[in-house]
This record gives structure tokens, C-alpha cells and sequence, in this order.
């Protein structure tokens, strides 16, 4: 099917205008200025949409999510959690390592291109993971078809954790493409964990959700970027430092070069901008993720770095589990993540304005990662887009969470916008509620 989207407010490259686009053959095939006669398109009928007062920017491109198949089904899949990306406007994601069994092979990677090719409704990239031993599979990664290569600095889900200074030294050195960090130092952590045990078990401290800043502290996110970002510049190599959460980390990073020349950028969550060390009461284990959710301060200055070009990108860490492991038990066997792709964008909106939001979910991941013919609204470019409407208030409930996992903490939250329209490669796989699933997303490539 071929569209013509008609008197959309199109929000792209810094700028804002009424237009119409023609979308033929899963490309954007003209874009018409308002008051500009256009040019008769090839091809068959296009159906037409009309776009008056929404905005349509580029689909977002999600560089962090973990879909958990296979292996973690149960709580999430390829299948599912594309569908909730593709009802928040996101077109793109990039799935990580830490499935069971875990990414950590060429084999391995391959059978998880597989499953989304026969899956998913947005188009996808997978990391291979990088382990203490798996140095070889590794340096075969094929930079023009692998989004990167993950490395946990930090124990999480899944426990990847590598922690031999001789194989960050060669895998700083040897990565043929980016390196995407989570950076918390593990010594740190490990003894915050040993002495919060401690205290609760003294009845000196409540074991709840309010002790994760406690233990996955500012310190440990600091001591492990700023390791991280000194040998990437020792060793030349390309890193992408994930899930910023403090403002001390924000001293690791430069805003004076264009983000085509950076060698180290970084990327923050909407939880970090949207949540603070307040909302633990209210909100528990719902917001238990890692690294932590840390203080007002933290949080403002975060915003701000988004503005100011510190921060490069953001992206959700989405990352499901089932209400009985979030809510079950005490804080030492709550899981830490939750869903969040649906609404990334609704969320965003009540920070920031539509430009400098499409700037970093959709432009800046398309440069950053060299993402061939995407996060743009191009003549020639894949057809990967979204329409919003900006007065479309609605309350975000968990019954509305296409997750699998069937639950949000962003539940009774009032946002203002929503979005009606997707397309993946040219065709409309969200319609006002409705899925249409008939095309599958495509694998990612990259110009490197």
C-alpha cells in the first residue's frame, strides 16, 4: 500500500513546517511544502490521511531494549514487545545480550535475527554480548550488520559481568564496532549490598524500594563510566555509555564536537528525567531498575545535559518482569527493570518540545549508531514514521500495556499526546488502536 499524508506538521531537522509526504514502494518518496503543487508520484493510488494538526516526525529508534527471547518468554517475546514499540512510535530497536542462553555468539546472534525476522513489526538489530572468554566471537562481528557489542561493567539481569582488566584492555582494543557499557563498578555495589543485608537484618533499615540509590550509588556509576571513557581513549575505541543516572558522570563527556566526530557519547532513560529518590514511596519496586533512580539534583541535571548536548541519545531499557517478580518479596529478591517502550514518547512530551525530542530518539541514534536510511524524513529514506496527537490527553493505565508483562509504572499518569499512526518501511502497522501485522519489520544496517 501507498500513502499520501496530507497537511501534516512535519518535525524534522531542527525544523517545523506543514507538508504532505507521499510514501511509495516503503520509501518516502516527496515531500511537499504546504502551498507547494505537487508533482504527480509513479506508481498506484496512494490512500490518503489526513495529518491536519498532528505532528509526524521520523519513528523513534530505541537503542536499549531487552525483548527476552529466547529463553525469558514468559514475561516478554520478539513479538510482543514490538507491538508496544510500534504503539509508541517506535519503528527501530536494539535488543541486548542477556537472554538465556545468553548472546554471546556468532551462531547465537544469528538465530535471534532469525526470530525477529519472523516476529517483529519493527525493524531490529541485536548486541552481541561480550563475556570474560568470548573475545574470538567477538572480533567477527560484521560492523555493517551488528548494531554493537554490549559490555556489563556491572552485574544485571542475566549476569554478563566481565571484570578482567586484561579483557576490557583487549576488548577496548579490539572491538570492530561500538561498545555499548553499562557502567556500575561491581566492588562497589558488592559491598553496599553487603552492609544494606546487614543493617536490615540489625532492623536498623526497612529492606525496600528507597535502599537501591543506597546500594547502586552515584559512586558506582562514576568510578566505572570514568574507567570506561579512559580506556576508550586510550585504546581509540568507539563506546556509548548507557543509562546515564547522576550528574557527576556528565563531567566524562564533551558538547563541543559534532556527534559524527565523537569517539565516547552517552545515553539517558525517560525513568532518570522522569522519576527521582521521591518516588520510591509511592511507587516501590515498580521503579527499581540499574543503575538506580537517584536524586532531584541528579534528575535536573540530566534534563538540562539533554539540552545542552552532553547527552547524546535517549533510550528506554525497556526491560519487562511479571508483577510476582517485581512485587513479591523484599528488595533483595525484587528483579530490577521494567516496561517502558508504549509510552517513552507521551512521557517525553511532558518534559521537552517535539524538536529536541526528535533530535535525540530519532536523529542522533541514526548518526550515532550510522543507521543506513533512517530517524530522518528524507527523500529516499525507508518510510519509518509516526503521527502524534498533541491534544490527546489520556491517563496511562496498566490495562492499556501491550507489554507482555501487562503492567506500567507509569500507571495513572496524565500525558498529553498519543500516538495514532505507524509505519515500518512504508506500511501503517499502527492505526488508532489497531494492528496490522501483515509486514514484518527488517534487519538494520549500518554505514560503517
Amino acid at each position: 500500500m501507498n500513502y499520501y499524508i496530507k497537511n501534516a506538521t512535519l518535525v524534522n531537522e531542527g525544523q517545523t513546517f506543514v507538508a504532505s509526504v507521499f510514501v511509495s514502494d516503503g520509501k518516502i518518496a516527496k515531500i511537499v511544502r504546504d502551498g507547494q503543487v505537487p508533482e504527480p508520484v509513479e506508481g498506484p493510488v496512494h490512500q490518503i490521511i489526513d495529518a491536519t494538526g498532528k505532528y509526524l516526525i521520523p519513528g523513534i529508534i530505541d537503542e536499549h531494549v531487552h525483548f527476552r527471547e529466547p529463553g525469558l518468554t514468559h514475561k516478554a517475546d520478539i513479538y510482543t514487545e514490538s507491538r508496544a514499540a510500534v504503539a509508541g512510535g517506535v519503528t527501530s530497536f536494539m535488543d541486548m545480550p542477556n537472554t538465556n542462553p545468553q548472546t554471546t555468539t556468532q551462531e547465537l546472534l544469528q538465530q535471534k535475527f532469525d526470530l525477529a525476522a519472523e516476529k517483529s513489526l519493527a525493524n531490529y538489530s541485536f548486541y552481541l554480548g561480550a563475556t570474560n572468554d568470548n573475545l574470538a566471537e567477538v572480533v567477527k562481528t560484521d560492523p555493517k550488520r551488528v548494531c554493537g557489542i554490549k559490555l556489563f561493567m556491572g552485574s544485571s539481569t542475566g549476569n554478563m559481568l566481565v571484570d578482567k582488566n586484561e579483557v576490557l584492555v583487549r576488548l577496548f582494543r579490539e572491538s570492530p564496532c561500538l561498545i555499548a557499557a553499562h557502567c556500575e563498578d561491581e566492588q562497589t555495589i558488592h559491598e553496599n549490598t553487603v552492609r544494606c543485608k546487614d543493617l536490615a537484618a540489625k532492623g536498623e533499615v526497612i529492606a525496600d524500594a528507597s535502599i537501591h540509590p543506597f546500594v547502586r550509588t552515584m559512586e558506582a556509576c562514576y568510578k566505572s563510566s570514568a574507567k570506561a571513557v579512559d580506556m576508550a581513549e586510550k585504546f581509540g575505541a568507539r563506546l556509548h555509555v548507557m543509562h546515564i543516572s547522576t550528574q557527576k558522570e556528565l563531567s566524562l563527556f564533551r558538547n563541543d564536537i559534532p556527534l559524527k566526530d565523537k569517539k565516547i557519547t552517552s545515553e539517558t532513560c525517560p525513568h532518570y528525567l522522569w522519576f527521582d529518590n521521591h518516588d520510591y514511596e509511592a511507587k516501590s519496586f515498580a521503579i527499581k531498575c540499574n543503575p538506580a533512580i537517584k536524586s532531584h539534583r541528579d534528575k535536573e541535571a540530566l534534563r538540562l545535559a539533554l539540552c545542552d548536548g552532553l547527552i547524546d541519545t535517549i533510550g528506554t531499557d525497556h526491560a519487562p518482569h511479571l508483577k510476582e517478580e517485581k512485587f513479591t518479596g523484599d528488595y533483595f529478591t525484587s528483579k530490577s527493570g521494567f516496561p517502558s517502550i508504549q509510552h517513552s514518547l507521551d512521557v517525553m512530551t511532558e518534559m521537552f518540545d517535539m524538536p529536541l525530542l526528535v533530535q535525540l530518539m530519532c536523529h542522533n541514534p541514526a548518526i550515532l549508531y550510522q543507521i543506513d536510511r533512517r530517524g530522518f524524513i528524507r527523500e529516499g529514506y525507508y518510510a519509518d514514521l509516526a503521527l502524534v496527537d498533541m491534544n490527546a490527553s489520556h491517563r496511562i493505565l496498566d490495562n492499556d500495556e501491550y507489554s507482555k508483562c501487562g503492567w506500567t509504572p507509569y500507571d495513572g499518569l496524565e500525558v498529553h499526546s498519543r500516538v495514532t499512526h505507524t509505519f515500518v518501511n512504508g506500511n501503517l502497522v499502527f492505526e488508532n488502536g489497531t494492528f496490522h501485522e501483515e509486514a514484518k519489520g527488517a534487519r538494520l544496517m549500518f554505514n560503517r
